[in-house]
C-alpha cells in the first residue's frame, strides 16, 4: 500500500491497484503477448489472463516516496526485445504517475519467455 499525505488529508493506494496500471501498460505495447508467472518453485512460466496479469507485476514502494516496478512478461517470436523493453518502461511509468501522482524510480523489464 502506497500512502500520501498532504494537508488536505491521506491517500491510501493498494499495490493490487498499482499492479493492475502496470500490467495494463505493458500488455498494451507492440509486441507483448501478456504478463507471465512461474507456475511452482523453478516450474515452467504460465501466460497469465487478462484477469489475473497483476501477478506478473511486483511494486516496491521506498522512503523518497516513489516506486519501483519488476515486470515479466512473454513476447512475440521476432520482435526486438529492447525496443519492447523500452516502450514498457516508458509507458508503465508514465501511466502510473498519470494516474497516481507517484513518481516512479525504475522500470525492471524481465521477458521469461517467447511465444510464437
Amino acid at each position: 500500500m502506497v500512502k500520501i499525505s498532504n494537508e488536505g488529508g491521506e491517500i491510501r493506494i493498494a499495490n493490487d491497484v498499482l499492479t493492475y496500471l502496470a500490467g495494463d501498460a505493458a500488455t498494451s505495447c507492440f509486441g507483448v503477448k501478456g504478463m507471465v508467472a512461474c507456475a511452482k518453485e523453478g516450474g515452467p512460466w504460465q501466460l497469465l489472463r487478462r484477469e489475473s496479469m497483476s501477478k506478473g507485476v511486483v511494486v516496491r514502494g521506498d522512503e523518497e516516496g516513489s516506486i519501483s516496478l519488476e515486470l515479466h512478461i512473454g513476447v512475440d517470436y521476432g520482435v526486438n526485445f529492447r525496443a519492447v523493453a523500452r516502450s514498457i518502461m516508458k509507458d508503465a511509468s508514465w501511466k502510473l504517475e498519470q494516474s497516481t501522482g507517484i513518481p516512479v524510480k525504475k522500470v525492471d523489464v524481465y521477458i521469461d519467455t517467447i511465444i510464437r
